[in-house]
């Protein structure tokens, strides 16, 4: 029986809570393919599921879904860039060798050296003008901001708000609603103005300003990738039709609930991306176009997975934190 390392989370709590072990090497069914692993992320969902942070009103759902006592998946990462190194004998779409990236948003696991997931599932092929590193960091803060706003039907000419501009989801979002046509304004902290002004933004406000909700405008588009700003504030700053995107919010809370009996407003909460490749594939066209990058804020190896989380726990992660499984491809495109 073969192992290979993976990095158990076996209860909820603090980054201690995560250890490296060998444990047994997957074999791939009839429908999947078997990934040697190059790099992975510490993503806002491995917080959350690692540390059990949700919303009070959410609670026992999530312990349901998630765990009573302890997570029912002990290895966790979402997303993933690899080779395929096998696959079953009715995969037809992949073939050893064929570099890969991946979401496993469903299925967990990312953070091992090798991971089998189903062929049908999100995973295309790695965009050729990128490494491993960078790949890995695409899946689901790229696919989490695509899937919003193609929801907020983001289209040329609309005033969009993006509140959280500097994280994973923060970057991905000004770059597609730029890629749209959107006139986009980005709201993040003093020292991260200038690299939301590189994404594109065509204006960038510093939430920690005195005057910072006297310089909101009025906005088609508002979309929250971090929430701190309050609905109230959002709800004033919303036009008569405009929509409301919370990617953090898991459903609605009464406030919203109201506004979408009493307004034309859309409010659009706690959605998953499609478990398809579609738009993987969408977003690896628009890297090899150049119209599309990750921003890496920092990297880690597998064994330093307490300080990654460490680090993102303290919200301050410009980007992806990247976690290097394999040393010997991670950084080669």
């Amino acid at each position: 029986m073969e192992k290979m390392k993976a990095v158990i989370c076996t209860k909820y709590g603090p980054p201690e809570v995560l250890r490296l072990k060998e444990i047994e090497k997957p074999f791939p069914n009839e429908n999947e393919i078997l990934i040697k692993v190059y790099a992975t992320t510490v993503t806002a969902a491995d917080f959350r599921v690692r540390s059990f942070t949700v919303p009070l009103s959410f609670w026992l759902p999530a312990r349901i879904i998630l765990g009573i006592r302890k997570p029912k998946k002990q290895v966790l990462g979402m997303e993933l860039a690899g080779e395929i190194e096998s696959v079953g004998k009715h995969v037809k779409k992949f073939k050893p060798g064929d570099p890969v990236f991946a979401a496993t948003l469903l299925k967990f696991g990312a953070y091992a050296e090798y991971i089998c997931l189903p062929e049908s599932g999100p995973i295309a092929p790695k965009p050729v003008n990128v490494n491993f590193h960078e790949a890995a960091a695409i899946p689901i803060g790229a696919r989490t901001a695509l899937h919003y706003l193609k929801k907020g039907e983001v289209e040329k000419g609309q005033k969009v708000l993006i509140y959280g501009a500097s994280g994973s989801v923060g970057t991905y979002a000004v770059q597609l609603a730029k890629y749209f046509g959107a006139d986009v304004t980005g709201v993040c902290s003093t020292s991260n103005i200038k690299m939301v002004e590189s994404l594109g933004a065509d204006k960038v406000i510093d939430y920690s300003g005195k005057d910072f909700i006297k310089k909101l405008e009025k906005y088609d588009v508002i979309f929250v990738a971090v929430d701190k700003c309050p609905f109230s504030v959002c709800n004033r700053c919303l036009k008569d039709e405009g929509v409301y995107l919370n990617v953090t919010a898991p459903v609605k809370t009464l406030p919203m609930l109201l506004t979408s009996m009493r307004s034309k407003k859309k409010i659009i909460v706690g959605e998953n991306s499609p478990e398809s490749a579609e738009d993987l594939l969408f977003l690896k066209g628009l890297v090899e176009k150049g119209a599309l990058r990750p921003v890496i804020d920092r990297s880690y190896t597998l064994d330093q997975i307490v300080e990654a989380h460490t680090y993102v726990d303290k919200g301050h992660k410009k980007g992806n934190v990247v976690i290097t499984v394999s040393q010997d491809k991670v950084r080669k495109a």
